[in-house]
């Protein structure tokens, strides 16, 4: 065995000189996570359900019996070695010995082997080394079988990731054993740097924010053994780690505790990684990856430790948070950076009224499957190699449609996680009652054609206004005839949502506008609508069309979140206001939402004038104004105003004032 342990290697005694320092606290998570393993009895038998977890308590116990020498560290590392040694098989429900659970395990206990292996009992290491060897081929052996299929060459996905990453560990571990091994590893490198190059430079991640902190520690832990074993640093050819801390940033709510679940997202609360915050802030020098690590640990860990529905879940990572950390990074908040930002790729706009947790926050996107360089470059793919690359599961029929916060509630909502992912579920327009093309189905994007392309056309940010036009049409049935079916989005200062609509069809269709919420909104006349949302409510008024059929009706969400845990099951019910018109080639519907505290019943006035192709906004309460002039086809409308705009864009200009 190696004296130089993969990870470790020059690191041992400044590890433990800062054991009792700067990385105190890494060091205590350490030892706490690993005690709370004496209390827990491992499975004999491989259960059902999934064996994830069984990786990172290997490695939780090897590091901490390397760091400390401490015998008993090492006496529940061999308790918890002996089932998954054990099993026949690793995973039982899905994909036994090829997917998630046999990624952790060769990862974990390779990690364990390398650091600890040398003080077990030979019988007990060799069984290891042999279990290590035999996993390892079976999961390098299917992924060279199923090359261009599955997860074998699934690029933006993170059972790639997790099962190349788990590959990788335990080549670089066991080949000077077991040449063989190299086989595993050069493969590993070959997926990874396409991975690199494919990957969206914005930093974005197609599978929403939950999938982000799944997957996303495994490329990162695989460029750690890399550079560990091989010398070879591809951080800084990274432009996708580089940015995607700030794809999570302004993807959490004001708390920042809670998430925007855009994509399949188990729960609101699964969104953090503290190892990975720390890992990203040593690599790129961002203080607020750092600040970020610093403030879940310190105040949002442990609800989402016990309310999390991600297994393993953040406490196991307490390895991967000592070996990150890197104490030179300073930490500093997010308020001096800027209230919203645009993630090309993924078509994302996100904009907050402030970094205060009470602050409102809209969240708007449209692009093609997996986002435009995997829905490009698949599809290249598919054409040069005949390969099935993209396995977008994760990523919903929501082009178009947005997520609101404010006043530390959710007020628009996303589905979460279904299994049968609509259009009908996410704040969007149904045609005839029609969603996207191939809807209602796990993969919507699978096997569809190129030209089912959503973009957002424009974006403009600034002085606390977010304005963007998405572009859906295409990806609807071309039966439809949809001609246009474009979104143009405002959010104001104070939090003010102010769409419009733009639809065209060949032939008169039924156009269905559709909004979710968490509780039922409630008619209270004249075309509003109120629907209460804990400590905030949104009052929602329709100003276009002014006759329309509406109703309010219950959604339910059903989903199995890992085929590895069949008996895992989220249910819930949303609320869904509906407005529908009759037959007509072109409509056009005009809607403000007004993010309320709880016990706000000031009311406001609101008027629409239409000229034409331009549309021109005037919400007045308390006393200040906001008016906002939108051009459908792009053109200057800020004459329209009567002043001069505080911002303006293509086809947008807006300000607002104070009557008092």
């Amino acid at each position: 065995m190696s004296t130089q342990p993969l990870l470790l290697a020059g690191r041992l005694d400044r590890l433990r000189q800062e054991a009792s320092g700067v990385r105190g606290r890494q060091f205590r998570r350490l030892l706490d996570e690993c005690d709370r393993y004496r209390s827990e009895v491992p499975p004999a038998e491989h259960p059902r359900a999934s064996i994830t977890y069984f990786g990172p308590v290997a490695a939780n116990l090897a590091l901490a019996y390397r760091l400390t020498g401490q015998r008993h560290h090492l006496e529940q590392l061999r308790r918890w070695l002996a089932p998954p040694v054990s099993f026949p098989h690793w995973g039982k429900a899905h994909m036994p010995d090829h997917d998630l659970d046999a990624g952790w395990l060769c990862h974990g206990l390779a990690l364990a082997y390398a650091w600890a292996g040398a003080d077990l009992p030979a019988a007990e290491r060799d069984a290891l080394f042999d279990k290590l060897v035999l996993q390892g081929t079976r999961l390098y052996d299917f992924a060279v079988a199923s090359e261009g299929s599955w997860w074998s060459a699934s690029y933006w996905q993170n059972h790639n990731w997790i099962c190349y990453a788990g590959l990788a560990t335990a080549g670089y571990v066991l080949a000077a054993d077991h040449p063989p091994a190299h086989a595993w590893t050069e493969r590993a490198k070959q997926n990874f740097a396409t991975v690199l190059d494919l990957l969206p430079d914005d930093g974005s991640n197609c599978e929403g924010v939950v999938y982000w902190r799944y997957g996303v520690p495994w490329i990162v832990s695989y460029l750690d053994v890399l550079k560990s074993a091989e010398g070879i640093d591809w951080f800084p050819r990274s432009a996708y780690l580089r940015e995607t801390f700030w794809y999570r940033l302004y993807q959490a709510a004001p708390d920042l505790e809670r998430i925007v679940d855009h994509g399949d997202c188990h729960d609101r609360r699964s969104g953090h990684s503290v190892a990975l915050y720390y890992k990203l802030a040593a690599e790129y020098r961002i203080p607020q990856a750092q600040w970020l690590a610093e403030r879940v640990a310190g105040d949002f860990f442990w609800r989402e430790a016990y309310e999390s529905g991600v297994k393993p879940g953040v406490r196991p990572e307490a390895y991967q948070e000592l070996l990150w950390y890197d104490p030179t990074v300073p930490a500093r908040g997010p308020e001096s950076l800027p209230l919203g930002r645009v993630f090309p790729d993924l078509g994302l706009v996100a904009g907050r009224t402030s970094w205060d947790p009470q602050a409102c926050l809209v969240s708007f996107k449209a692009a093609p499957g997996g986002g435009h360089k995997a829905w490009e470059t698949s599809h290249r793919l598919a054409d040069e190699r005949g390969w099935s690359t993209l396995n977008a599961g994760h990523h919903h029929p929501d082009a178009g449609s947005f997520v609101l916060l404010g006043h530390g509630s959710y007020l628009a909502v996303d589905e979460g996680y279904s299994n049968r992912k609509r259009t009908a579920h996410h704040n969007a327009v149904l045609v005839d009652g029609h969603g996207f093309v191939n809807d209602d189905r796990y993969h919507v994007y699978k096997d569809l054609p190129r030209e089912h392309v959503a973009r957002i056309r424009t974006a403009t940010i600034g002085d606390g206004w977010v304005y963007a036009v998405s572009e859906a049409a295409s990806m609807y049935d071309a039966a439809l005839d949809v001609r246009r079916l474009d979104r143009h989005l405002v959010m104001s200062p104070r939090g003010t949502l102010i769409l419009v609509d733009d639809l065209a069809a060949g032939v008169p269709r039924r156009w269905t506008w559709l909004l979710h919420t968490d509780h039922r909104a409630e008619h209270v006349g004249d075309g509003r609508w109120v629907a209460d949302a804990g400590s905030a409510r949104l009052r929602v008024s329709a100003l276009e069309p002014t006759t329309t059929h509406a109703d309010v009706v219950e959604t339910p969400i059903a989903a199995n979140p890992t085929s590895s845990t069949p008996s895992l099951a989220i249910e819930k019910v949303q609320y869904t206001l509906r407005r529908a018109t009759g037959p007509a080639e072109e409509v056009r519907f005009v809607t403000v939402g007004e993010p309320l505290a709880w016990d706000d019943a000031e009311p406001s006035e609101i008027e629409v004038h239409s000229d034409g192709r331009r549309v021109v906004v005037e919400v007045e309460r308390g006393g200040d104004v906001e008016l906002v002039a939108i051009d459908l086809d792009g053109k200057d409308p800020s004459g329209a105003l009567g002043a001069v705009a505080d911002i303006a864009g293509d086809g947008f200009a807006a300000r607002s004032e104070s009557k008092t």
